[in-house]
């Protein structure tokens, strides 16, 4: 069976602004159906990334190709297959909930009559049907968020861009959109991905990327990341006076590593290890838990380890 060509395939991406380096020689593909993410702090070049993924930056060097076309010389017929959520609220208060999906519709030349069904069939989709003839500033944040991402998907794209969908939203919020975007992904919407929530990562992407100063740090499956570079468990010591050579002595024969933070010591142990469990018994304010993306984010473009 002959492999399916990525939807997206980005090859040594740069990006210079004047004397600032924002991207630099990134490699990237999005499998059709997947949904990939995009991690790091802020002026990681993710945002300078997506710019450039939908021709409103040109990129310095590099080749961006999707749906098996260059960017460079198809871009209208491109644009016409991608759905665009972002990160800023860009909704016309002038028009109300079903007005905003119609008019945005027309730029893609929808008849009317088609584009009536199909924003009638999003707002059912988002919870936002009752809501179809208020205007802009009568709805909530959650609310605006949710017609944002419908808006996105007014055209029926082979790609959505979601960049950081549920920024400022409170968690009942983010949940109700992550439902909606767990059903898309199960029909087999291709996302591409920003976030500064590591849980909406971890619940929506197939592979992550993390990004510092421009550079892929690293990539792959979420959870198969950390087992490799964090580990199975974190346990979490609380304490004002730790000894490096002490915990460095104490640990020595066990498989992990550990780091200090403050007054906060972090083990991060790869299987079973008796010593990190000996020691946290000495101490009163402890937390075991499973290690996660956050720690596996911090391990890259935080702070330091130091091996065990």
């Amino acid at each position: 069976m002959q492999k399916k060509l990525p939807i997206i395939r980005i090859e040594g991406l740069t990006k210079v602004f004047e004397n600032r380096l924002a991207v630099h020689g990134l490699d990237l593909s999005v499998e059709e159906g997947k949904c990939i993410a995009l991690l790091g702090p802020n002026g990681a070049g993710k945002t300078t990334t997506i710019n450039m993924i939908l021709g409103l930056v040109i990129p310095t060097k590099g080749k961006i190709t999707i749906f098996g076309q260059s960017l460079s010389n198809h871009l209208s017929t491109i644009k016409q297959k991608i759905g665009v959520a972002p990160q800023s609220d860009n909704l016309d208060p002038d028009l109300t909930v079903l007005e905003n999906l119609i008019i945005y519709a027309s730029y893609f030349r929808i008849p009317r009559h088609l584009a009536l069904k199909r924003a009638k069939e999003l707002l059912r989709f988002f919870a936002l049907e009752s809501r179809h003839n208020e205007i802009i500033q009568n709805l909530s944040g959650g609310q605006r968020r949710r017609l944002i991402i419908a808006r996105a998907l007014i055209n029926e794209p082979l790609l959505l861009i979601l960049d950081e969908p549920t920024i400022g939203l409170d968690p009942q919020a983010r949940h109700l959109i992550w439902d909606r975007l767990d059903i898309l992904k199960r029909e087999g919407t291709t996302m591409l991905l920003t976030s500064h929530y590591m849980e909406e990562v971890s619940r929506l992407a197939d592979h992550v990327i993390i990004m510092e100063q421009g550079k892929k740090l690293i990539e792959g499956e979420p959870q198969a990341l950390i087992a490799e570079h964090v580990g199975d468990s974190v346990f979490e010591v609380e304490r004002d006076d730790f000894d490096l050579t002490i915990l460095q002595k104490e640990l020595s024969g066990c498989n992990c590593t550990f780091e200090i933070h403050g007054t906060r010591l972090y083990i991060y142990t790869k299987g079973p290890c008796p010593e990190a469990e000996r020691l946290s018994l000495r101490f009163s304010h402890v937390i075991k838990r499973p290690a996660n993306l956050e720690d596996l984010f911090l391990r890259y473009t935080g702070r330091k380890f130091v091996e065990g």
